[in-house]
């Protein structure tokens, strides 16, 4: 469960909440969630979800060097971003894929 907490931290301050706020409305104490973000405590799976949700996050977004099939996740947006290219650009974009795989295989 290491860098859930940090994980959580970087995404509150990413959207401008204060923890006191964030505890509040996931109904935990200030220090508790302190607690979470410095990775001294370990979430229940329930409150995991209130702060997720209050984030307005998906949870791999706070799982994902936890859970391997976050990756689906992150090609899934890939995908969706590509979406929009043309072929031509879609086809470059995976030409340099394909040469990163290449070399990551080295």
């Amino acid at each position: 469960m290491n860098g859930i907490g940090s994980r959580i931290q970087k995404c509150r301050q990413a959207a401008g909440i204060t923890q006191e706020k964030l505890a509040e409305t996931v109904d935990i104490s200030c220090n508790y969630l302190s607690a979470i973000e410095r990775e001294v405590k370990v979430p229940k799976l329930d409150t995991l979800i209130r702060i997720i949700n209050a984030l307005h996050l998906s949870a791999d977004d706070i799982l994902q060097d936890v859970v391997e099939e976050s990756m689906t996740s992150k090609c899934t947006k890939l995908e969706m971003k590509m979406q929009n290219l043309s072929r031509r650009e879609k086809d470059r974009i995976l030409h340099v894929v394909d040469v990163l795989v290449e070399e990551a295989k080295k």
